[in-house]
């Protein structure tokens, strides 16, 4: 008897679609909200800065480069030089570390790559 008269009541509440005060969000009426709708602050940016095809933390990989003065390797930086470390072979086990300074392309000292440094701010 009880258990009939409890199951009443819940087919009662779910027809009407509402629980006390409140309204029952189910996947009917809108679903449980993505990624983008959740999203907030600086994760909420990121997702933005993906859709419009840019990287504002160079989060994904390079594009490869040749390598040569016409297609340096590009390096982003925040001030005007950077350490940068080049393993001139494939099998190499050491690195050459050379100072990047901002203007033209400079060559590595050992293999003879060339690399560029460019500038890059930070969105924030």
């Amino acid at each position: 008897m009880a258990s009939r008269l409890l199951a009443q009541s819940v087919v009662r509440v779910l027809s009407r679609g509402r629980v006390g005060h409140g309204v029952w969000r189910t996947m009917s009426g809108g679903g449980i909200p993505t990624d983008e709708e959740q999203a907030t602050g600086l994760e909420r940016k990121v997702m933005q800065a993906t859709k419009q095809g840019t990287d504002p933390y160079s989060m994904f990989k390079p594009r490869p480069y040749s390598g040569t003065k016409e297609d340096p390797h590009i390096v982003p930086s925040v001030t005007n030089c950077r350490l940068v470390g080049c393993i001139c072979e494939e099998d190499n086990t050491c690195i050459i570390w050379f100072w990047l300074h901002q203007g033209e392309p400079q060559r590595c000292p050992s293999c003879g790559a060339h690399y560029k440094l460019v500038s890059h701010q930070l969105p924030h």
